[in-house]
């Protein structure tokens, strides 16, 4: 293990000297000095882990001058440390931070928020964290928060919603209008939203997910926009909530899905979307087709064939022009990759006078 420097050292020896002792002043400092040491440091926060029950202690006493000190120190604990969040529950924070999430004190509502993030990350904390009821809570503060709290309410029940006797709880009290205004007033592209969209996928898995979502106003465009314009991951967040949709009752869901506009964002995942989201694309393509199974086997479906199907469907000149043209750039692009792909192979080929022709037969051929 590496050695601290001398001066870090003797801060950590004061800052676990001063919180033992009966001076609230001196506890309060030794709080604020290892929200300090932690802050960056997991070198500190190894050091530090004697300071978790005396710092939970200090949630619990009834002096509102030691809450927020304690809270950020241990806030700064758990950062990227597995073993303190464990720890930081076993000691029972976890009543006194979701009391505070109740506080009239709007800083220590959104540091018991933040707290709740950083321990939910833990598996061994995410069935405990739920057990005490902060689900509510957290839903609360997602409908009423500050902005900042309700982005780390979302995350936070995001990581819960992993834990998959936490989602029907999170059904439960009906956030999904607060997950979607959320969505609706962050950027597509910000982490915000692919946490929105990540826990938007979980609840589609249920019914009562796909009802709430849809019965939103606004609620399958703003997946949609993601889809269209988030970063890689919230893109394959919002074709997987799509695609479960359509799954789980697709003439139910075809035209919801259909009327937002979907077909331009899926043609270009289908070329430029990430491993996982290009096949989701690709199924989902499938599934909004008037007829998905009409064809014969003898002729199988192409991505062209399948978009001319769900083009002819579709109301306005605009969304079907826009889709033509997506299309015909989607192709384009397609060529040029498989262009590129067969002369990358030529070049590679050994020994430098065998034909060009062979490696193009063993590209065709896989």
């Amino acid at each position: 293990m590496e050695e601290a420097p001398p001066a870090e050292a003797v801060a950590v020896r004061r800052a676990l000297e001063l919180l033992r002792l009966n001076d609230p002043v001196l506890r309060v400092q030794a709080a604020k000095d290892i929200r300090r040491l932690t802050k960056t440091s997991h070198r500190c926060r190894r050091q530090l882990r004697q300071a978790v029950t005396p710092l939970v202690s200090m949630l619990r006493v009834d002096s509102p001058e030691f809450h927020e000190p304690a809270l950020l120190a241990l806030l700064n604990l758990a950062v990227q440390d597995e073993k303190n969040k464990i720890s930081i529950v076993e000691a029972g924070a976890l009543e006194p931070i979701i009391s505070f999430l109740k506080s009239e004190n709007p800083n220590l509502r959104e540091y018991a928020t933040a707290s709740l993030l950083t321990l939910s990350v833990s598996p061994t904390n995410k069935p405990i964290i739920s057990s005490c009821g902060a689900i509510p809570l957290l839903v609360n503060t997602l409908k009423d928060g500050s902005f900042q709290a309700k982005v780390d309410a979302v995350t936070a029940l995001s990581n819960l919603s992993t834990h998959p006797e936490n989602l029907s709880i999170i059904l439960e009290t009906n956030a999904m209008p607060f997950i979607v205004n959320l969505l609706n007033t962050c950027r597509k592209s910000s982490k915000i939203a692919e946490k929105c969209c990540a826990l938007i996928e979980s609840l589609v898995g249920y019914e009562e997910g796909r009802t709430a979502l849809t019965s939103e106003e606004g609620g399958v465009l703003a997946v949609v926009e993601v889809l269209e314009n988030g970063t890689p991951q919230s893109r394959e967040h919002a074709v997987g909530a799509l695609l479960r949709m359509c799954e789980s009752e697709r003439c139910k869901y075809r035209e919801p899905i259909l009327r937002e506009g979907v077909i331009p964002g899926l043609l270009e995942l289908t070329v430029q979307g990430t491993s996982k989201s290009q096949p989701k694309a690709r199924t989902l393509l499938q599934l909004l087709r008037e007829s998905p199974y009409s064809r014969p086997e003898v002729e199988p479906d192409t991505l062209e064939n399948i978009v001319c199907d769900i083009i002819s469907q579709i109301d306005g000149d605009d969304e079907s022009g826009k889709a033509k043209k997506m299309l015909a750039e989607m192709v384009q692009v397609s060529m040029e990759q498989s262009l590129r792909h067969l002369q990358q192979r030529a070049l590679v080929c050994t020994p430098s006078d065998m034909p060009i022709t062979s490696c193009a037969s063993e590209v065709s051929s896989k």
